[in-house]
């Protein structure tokens, strides 16, 4: 059990030339209320349930928890999740000591690609890439729970 630190950035050019992997990941809530979400997803042939608390007054600092589940347990609990899911592709692009983790959306949220980074302090210095763009952090219209419910092509 820890705080995962992480700072969100809209995307603004091509990253994909950059990418090491790309992994499909497909998820849903079986709780989105902001104190307490419980997301259990699908990420490429793995399965997962994560529980995460509020975030820190920058948003950049949240309690998460996660472990690994069957994916046939996890394809059970997907029937019972809060209507909306979430499709994307999640690439890795390495930038200096950093990893980002860019998630490309597709259904109703096609056309958002966003980008996140895991520090070890919410004023760790990184290297920005090129494509990095308006810092998202803490807006909670970017945090997936809301995309189910507020989905991008509503904006």
């Amino acid at each position: 059990m820890a705080n995962e630190i992480e700072r969100k950035f809209l995307v603004k050019g091509d990253f994909k030339s950059e990418s090491t992997k790309a992994i499909r990941i497909v998820q849903g809530y079986l709780s989105s209320v902001p104190e307490r979400t419980v997301r259990v997803r699908i990420k490429g042939d793995k399965g997962f349930i994560t529980i995460k608390g509020i975030g820190s007054a920058s948003g950049a600092t949240r309690y998460e928890w996660e472990k690994e589940v069957p994916v046939d347990e996890i394809n059970e609990l997907l029937k019972i999740c809060e209507p909306g899911v979430i499709d994307k592709t999640r690439f890795l692009v390495k930038s200096g000591n950093h990893l980002f983790e860019v998630d490309e959306f597709y259904g109703d949220n096609e056309g958002l690609v966003v980008a996140e980074v895991e520090l070890s302090a919410e004023d760790e210095h990184f290297t920005k890439p090129s494509w990095l763009g308006e810092e998202v952090t803490g807006d909670v219209k970017y945090y997936n729970s809301m995309l189910m419910k507020q989905p991008f092509k509503t904006w």
